[in-house]
């Protein structure tokens, strides 16, 4: 930790959904499914550290300058909807924290009480948040969770007890492409309350094809720093590199929602065992682990997903490239969602994680 804090250390909560033995089942149940849980991907230092590198060389927030004054964009627009003279801030999947931490200098320019709540499934990155959030607020009113959001289901009201009367901004940047919405949206919905604000990134895909906007982005993913961050995983659980070969491929939502993703398979080439403790599984030749997916959204998909789980989109912005998109939305009130097939838009251009 830099000199961003001034203590020594750190009170990290621990949600029991981060518990080793709850860890321990997901690792195994990853393996038994041939789907990697992608908190795997975040669990050590190492992962973090390369997680990092990648995102500083390819995040269009990192190296699109419009991107950037995008977000800010979407931070005032956040800031001017907050009516109250104290704010907490929620970063569900804070990642490294910059994003968050630009949203806090805005709602601290406007002489608020500012508190945040960096949460994500990685100590490491929890960390790094903090440390970088330290340079805006103070460590005092910075309360670091470890938690997993997909097993927490009773993180809302843990908030709710901690936090009953404070307003509050979540923010769920670059996780969207990494849940099937149907499993995560009404997590996320159970978080906002009537007077609460959720600022939602998405990765989209460009132009007004969205197949061929989709394979536009895939070197984003089919590159160096990808396959080394993504392989770490298999490495340290002792497979070689040369048992067999990562492959990246576009691929439609298995849930049948019309969305397009990115996903990273290793096929083995030949057998592999894997030892987890006392369990084994074994992989032969031509089998394949789903290490990766990441889906890419259109504005229209977006607005769509949303409102099926009575999320309403205030405003939107859409970068230049048409690559990202950030959304600021609440909770319907006493409205039922309408239900849509996304499938019926393909394109959408825009009005106009991290």
């Amino acid at each position: 930790m830099r000199a961003h804090l001034k203590s020594p250390f750190v009170n990290v909560a621990i949600h029991a959904s981060q518990f080793p033995a709850k860890v321990r089942g997901d690792l195994l149940a990853s393996l038994q499914a041939c789907k990697l849980n992608h908190k795997f991907l975040y669990d050590s230092l190492k992962q973090t550290q390369k997680w990092l590198a990648l995102h500083q060389a390819w995040a269009p927030s990192r190296t699109d300058a419009e991107c950037a004054a995008t977000y800010d964009r979407a931070f005032r627009a956040a800031n001017a909807r907050v009516q109250t003279r104290s704010v907490h801030v929620i970063g569900l999947g804070c990642g490294g924290g910059q994003k968050d931490s630009r949203l806090l200098h805005f709602l601290r320019g406007s002489r608020r009480k500012v508190f945040y709540t960096p949460a994500d499934v990685s100590l490491a990155m929890v960390l790094v948040a903090c440390e970088t959030a330290g340079s805006v607020i103070s460590e005092d009113n910075t309360f670091p969770l470890v938690c997993d959001l997909a097993g927490a289901d009773d993180l809302p009201g843990v908030m709710e007890a901690s936090w009953p009367s404070t307003a509050r901004v979540i923010t769920f940047f670059g996780m969207l492409p990494n849940f099937e919405s149907e499993a995560i949206l009404p997590r996320l919905k159970g978080f906002l309350r009537a007077q609460d604000v959720l600022l939602l990134g998405a990765n989209l895909a460009p132009g007004a094809d969205y197949f061929a906007g989709v394979r536009e982005i895939l070197p984003q993913y089919d590159n160096a720093l990808t396959r080394d961050w993504l392989m770490t995983f298999l490495l340290d659980l002792g497979v070689e590199a040369t048992d067999g070969q990562l492959r990246f491929r576009v691929e439609p939502s298995p849930t049948g929602n019309g969305l397009l993703r990115v996903a990273a398979y290793f096929q083995f080439a030949r057998r592999r065992r894997i030892q987890v403790d006392l369990q084994k599984f074994d992989f032969r030749r031509g089998e394949s682990i789903r290490l990766f997916f990441s889906y890419r959204h259109t504005p229209a998909l977006v607005q769509t997903l949303l409102r099926q789980h009575d999320l309403a989109v205030l405003a939107q912005w859409i970068t230049k490239s048409g690559e990202e998109g950030i959304f600021l939305a609440k909770r319907m009130s006493g409205v039922a969602g309408r239900t849509a097939d996304p499938r019926r838009t393909k394109t959408g251009r825009p009005s106009n994680r991290s």
